[in-house]
């Protein structure tokens, strides 16, 4: 539907992986949905979930237990009452994952026996309790749910759509009206920027792995809708956590290609090149610590040696075995010549989740009213300061319908008529050298990975922010100057998702969880058990404002 000339609908839903999916499904009984993304609705990070979802449905296991687990891993900054909504909830969500057509795999049994779970094993789990789908879950998830999105009478799909920047009161001085209208979105096969209003906005766009020069994240995962809220004045927490997974693929074609925490939860051992162990010498777990400890171990090892890679061996389980349980893995490996059931496989730790994003309450709420986010790109406290593995899709799932409900709940009251301006590009021209832009995001990238990677010290991060502040300023002046394109737009949220990790990192003078600080190598609870919360500056052209609140 238009309204003086933009799109108007009930609810805009930004991201078309599961959290974006599964809240465009909650939302469809209860108004007109169009679900944007800026590239086709399989794109995005879902699809590349390889372990699985982690919920309590087995005997065996308890609540309790999974969410003992959680908090170890999250370093004590997790909030224990997201923690308890998570687990509890979960299972419900679990079944509505199976009934919109989710076939998770089931144990081989006898005759007799009632069909169960093949329930997997992952670091820093007491219990088996991932549901999988051999090791291509996110792909199936996603199969099962962008079907029921496409027979839907009720979501439109705006594909080849990026969101620009969020239409709020607070960012444009719309009145007395303080909200989230909408969206100014471009229209990448037109070359041109649409109004999308709404009476309640849902950023579910990922995380931003491509900040890093290393990462097993898409190319989409460029920190979009944590740039758009920073800008519209909301709250970004504990940026500085960001998980790096231990193994992804070592080979200079397999561009992004992990090799899953289930790989180590069946028996895969981790290797030096010349076949030694190490593990034990960081953790009582071995290779079922938590994913920071095992990045950590890696990076030292590869550090101390000079070496490039070390090895994953799981040739101790039976060719049989791998190739049911590890179907893609085992298939891509081949592809490079790689034949696990025979070889180690090289692997080196990469840039995979943001435990941080924006800051939302339990119900998936921001501080900006009528703006929800859900799935990577927000903070709920779940993962504290260090993500337990296959958590982060069951975030996704219940989050999604938290958010929904309360969005429902939202648009029950009209706000005001406003006048929302078009999208003015000024006095902006096509861009003349797309080298600018390449050269730019190279070197992001290559500040992140060098100085805020995964051990930190107060030089490499101070020099990281002088040379981020300076390109911020060079992309804001290309961005101004030239019309809007995805790869421009891009580079801006990226530019400014770096920077905001640079100084929550700054901030937090202890190490903890994901965070690693050289200079500061102790965890301290008397002074740091906070969260980190940076927003942007009161007076224009002032830095952002870090503060710290209790978890």
């Amino acid at each position: 539907m238009k309204k003086n000339g933009a799109l108007s609908c009930d609810f805009l839903v930004i991201g078309s992986g599961l959290a974006g999916l599964m809240t465009a499904l909650k939302l469809e009984r209860s108004g007109t949905v169009f679900l944007v993304t800026k590239g086709r609705l399989e794109d995005g990070a879902t699809e590349y979930a390889q372990g699985g979802i982690a919920g309590v449905t087995h005997p065996d296991d308890s609540f309790d237990s999974h969410i003992n687990d959680t908090l170890e891993a999250g370093a004590g900054l997790c909030r224990e009452r997201t923690v308890r909504t998570v687990v509890s909830e979960g299972p419900a969500r679990i079944r509505e994952l199976i009934e919109l057509g989710v076939r998770f795999s089931l144990r081989e049994k006898s005759a007799d026996e009632p069909e169960t779970f093949a329930l997997g094993l992952e670091g820093g789990h007491s219990r088996r309790r991932i549901l999988h789908v051999e090791d291509r879950t996110g792909r199936e998830i996603h199969r099962a749910l962008i079907a029921r999105v496409r027979e839907s009478k009720r979501i439109r799909v705006f594909e080849e759509h990026f969101a620009v920047d969020l239409l709020s009161s607070r960012h444009y001085g719309l009145g007395q009206v303080n909200a989230c209208l909408g969206a100014y979105v471009l229209n990448r096969k037109a070359r041109r920027v649409d109004t999308i209003l709404a009476k309640a906005t849902v950023l579910a766009t990922g995380g931003a792995g491509k900040t890093y020069l290393y990462t097993s994240n898409p190319d989409v995962a460029t920190g979009d809708g944590m740039a758009m809220a920073f800008r519209a004045g909301v709250a970004l927490a504990n940026m500085e956590f960001v998980q790096f997974h231990p193994t992804c693929l070592f080979h200079p074609y397999a561009k992004s290609f992990l090799i899953s925490e289930a790989v180590r939860g069946e028996g895969g051992i981790l290797k030096t090149r010349s076949g030694e162990t190490f593990m034990r010498r960081y953790s009582a777990r071995k290779e079922l610590a938590s994913r920071d400890i095992v990045a950590r171990a890696i990076d030292r090892e590869l550090k101390q040696r000079g070496e490039d890679c070390v090895y994953l061996d799981i040739s101790r389980r039976t060719p049989a075995f791998l190739k049911r349980r590890f179907p893609v893995i085992y298939k891509k490996c081949l592809e490079f010549g790689i034949d696990i059931t025979r070889q180690p496989i090289p692997v080196v730790p990469a840039a995979h989740y943001f435990c941080g994003g924006v800051s939302v309450n339990e119900w998936g709420e921001t501080d900006l009213p009528r703006l929800f986010a859900v799935g990577e790109v927000a903070y709920t406290g779940l993962h504290g300061a260090n993500r337990l593995a296959s958590n982060s899709l069951l975030e996704c799932v219940v989050f999604a319908n938290r958010a929904a409900r309360r969005a429902i709940d939202a648009v029950q009251t009209p706000l005001p008529p406003v006048r929302i301006p078009s999208w003015n590009p000024g006095g902006a021209r096509d861009p003349d050298e797309q080298v600018v832009i390449a050269q730019n995001w190279d070197e992001i990238r290559r500040i992140m990975w060098n100085y805020v990677g995964i051990e930190r010290s107060d030089k490499r991060l101070a020099r990281a922010l002088r040379r981020m502040e300076l390109l911020r300023q060079e992309i804001q002046e290309y961005y101004w100057d030239f019309h809007v394109t995805a790869e421009l737009l891009e580079l801006r949220n990226v530019a400014l998702v770096g920077e905001m990790v640079i100084r929550s990192a700054l901030a937090r003078q202890e190490s903890r969880g994901l965070h690693y600080n050289r200079d500061h190598p102790k965890r301290n609870d008397r002074h740091w058990r906070q969260s980190t919360c940076i927003k942007i500056g009161s007076i224009a052209g002032s830095p952002p404002v870090i503060s710290f609140e209790p978890v």
